[in-house]
């Protein structure tokens, strides 16, 4: 993870072993400046429209507060403005933003939500816009893997907040809109998440023309999208868990949520012999392609349908494997767990880039789904953070795979993840990120860290109150590598540690090994968290599931009542409203029967 979490030491956040003359990467052809260019270009051009499309509306409206050429030139804030600046955590910059945007003086407070989106997005849109300008200035191998962590990011931002834009669009007309509010949520939550691995990134980076120039670029990003999700949150009525209903009476025999269709569900479940694939890879060359980077490429974009790539038996080794945000419902089926495995080493400390840049595997196209197959980073624990997979991909799922590393395994970044029957090994913080993620009959195996180590399971970085994130573990096993079983007296397994402010990590109905320490739960530094964090275990058992000595900060709580606990289900956390129907293959949406 980023930030400088070496191991399990935080203060300082310095990277061990940084060679004292990292390489120069060569500047970059312009094609990716174009294309970043002309996404922008598309975005601001919609965001003009939506503008002028408000500021008519609005301008049919009485001024509020007196109007005149008097509150043009000294403005003053509106009743609204106030209002909904007051639910905000940067009320001055709330205040001060929606006071310079065209048309505000006579908006309502819906209206505002709108506004605030509409103003953030032309923000983060510049900032793209003028961040890209400085891609061919030269940059050692960490400033370039931070830099370009952040156009990333920035452009997968712009797409997350155009979608929140229409979906609150004041035309009222509901076929134009993109999501529900649990859709909203989520991708103000992810767009926060990604300023903040933005800015996580260059933190660490030498502070030299690229940093300065970036942190002046990204002023007030995180800030601006914080205050929208706080708007947004306020004005749906809800709490943190958007209001969702309480259904925990019975048990509902269920395979995958509703984002997947009952062929896709079928893809599941059906042997590979009797799929038929888009594109079939193998290393003989008797497929569509030798390679997976090759795949991804021949798939299409923003893809209605599922795309299938099947992967034969091998092990395979590229570089930069990514599922980027156009590459949209693909779907990567594998010949088994240990069989088809995509592996690689690149950790931060020989590669000297940033966490989000170490994955042997990376998704972010919405659809993501893999099957039957083994995700690995080599690298060991002493390169620190390794990761295996990454995905920021919306309603992806992960389904019979192995995921195999030490420190930083498995990066869940954000928006809403499912995992089932998953295997996931790793020492420090090997699941971790900011997604809304549930975790089903899978197996977490803690591994030997290095000496003087401990090994915690999660560490999640939910930073904002209004984040609709938070990991949960359901009906899994917590479990010791036979290394770690060997030696488990000489370290200790934490359940996980708050990685940011409003950290949240809940545990039900999980089997917890004798590794797990009779504490649970690690501080992260000092008292930082412990009072804003979200801990819950509800129902555990096993030798490493008594409660009696577990820790008493002011943010752990064990759950004692089935509506917290159900909050934390796969029918309620991750499926909102309306994501889950009844399938072929059994899970519970539910806590139990």
């Amino acid at each position: 993870m980023e930030y400088g979490r070496i191991g399990n030491y935080q203060p300082g956040r310095n990277r061990p072993d940084a060679p004292l003359k990292p390489p120069i990467y060569a500047p970059n052809n312009s094609n990716s400046k174009k294309k970043l260019l002309l996404a922008f270009a598309f975005a601001l051009i919609l965001v003009s429209l939506l503008s002028v499309g408000l500021l008519m509306r609005l301008r049919t409206k009485p001024p509020g507060g007196g109007g005149g050429s008097d509150s043009t030139i000294h403005p003053r804030p509106t009743e609204a403005m106030s209002r909904v600046c007051g639910r905000t955590s940067y009320q001055n910059l709330c205040l001060d933003s929606l006071l310079n945007f065209p048309g505000s003086s006579g908006a309502s407070d819906k209206d505002m939500i709108h506004i605030s989106m509409n103003m953030t997005l032309q923000r983060v849109g510049k900032a793209l816009y003028s961040s890209a300008e400085i891609s061919k200035v030269e940059m050692d191998a960490r400033v370039r893997s931070a830099y370009e962590d952040c156009l990333e990011l920035l452009d997968d931002s712009v797409d997350q907040l155009s979608r929140s834009l229409f979906s609150v669009a004041p035309s009222g007309k509901k076929g134009q809109r993109v999501g529900s509010a649990q859709d909203v949520m989520t991708w103000l939550s992810a767009a926060l998440t990604n300023q903040d691995t933005c800015t996580d990134g260059l933190s660490e980076v030498e502070n030299g023309y690229v940093k300065q120039q970036m942190d002046a670029k990204l002023k007030d990003l995180s800030k601006l999208v914080s205050n929208c999700l706080a708007i947004y949150a306020a004005a749906t009525d809800g709490d943190d868990f958007n209001g969702v209903p309480i259904q925990h009476r019975r048990r509902r025999l269920m395979s995958f949520p509703k984002w997947l269709s009952r062929k896709e569900r079928r893809l599941l479940q059906s042997p590979v012999a009797g799929i038929q694939a888009d594109i079939v890879v193998s290393k003989d060359g008797n497929g569509t392609c030798t390679t997976i980077a090759e795949a991804i490429k021949k798939a299409p974009e923003y893809s209605n349908r599922r795309i299938i790539i099947y992967v034969r038996a091998g092990r395979y080794e590229e570089d930069n494997l990514k599922v980027g945000r156009k590459k949209t419902n693909l779907m990567f089926i594998g010949d088994g767990k240990g069989k088809t495995v995509i592996t690689g080493g690149v950790n931060v400390v020989v590669n000297n880039v940033t966490t989000f840049h170490t994955a042997s595997f990376a998704a972010t196209g919405a659809g993501f789904i893999a099957r039957d197959m083994t995700f690995e980073n080599y690298a060991g624990p002493s390169k620190h953070q390794a990761v295996a997979l990454r995905i920021g991909a919306d309603h992806a799922v992960v389904y019979r795979c192995n995921i195999i590393g030490y420190q930083d395994t498995l990066y869940v970044h954000s928006q809403r993840q499912f995992f089932r029957e998953c295997d996931i090994y790793g020492t420090v913080d090997f699941i971790f990120g900011n997604a809304a993620v549930v975790f089903q009959n899978c197996s977490m195996y803690a591994r030997k860290p290095m000496p003087m180590q401990k090994v915690t399971i999660t560490a999640q970085n939910r930073k904002d109150p209004n984040q609709n994130t938070g990991i949960s573990i359901h009906a899994c096993r917590l479990l010791a590598q036979p290394d770690m079983e060997a030696s488990k007296g000489n370290f200790s397994t934490y359940l996980g540690r708050p990685w940011k402010l409003y950290s949240r990590t809940v545990y039900m109905q999980t089997y917890m090994g004798d590794h797990i320490h009779p504490r649970g739960w690690l501080e992260w530094n000092a008292t930082f968290a412990l009072d804003t964090l979200y801990y819950g275990e509800y129902m555990n058992y096993g030798p490493g599931g008594a409660i009696g000595q577990r820790v008493n900060w002011p943010g752990y709580r064990v759950i004692t009542t089935t509506i917290e606990a159900s909050r934390f289900t796969v029918a309620q956390f991750i499926y909102g409203s309306s994501w889950l129907p009844s399938t072929g293959v059994a899970f519970l949406a539910g806590l139990s029967e």
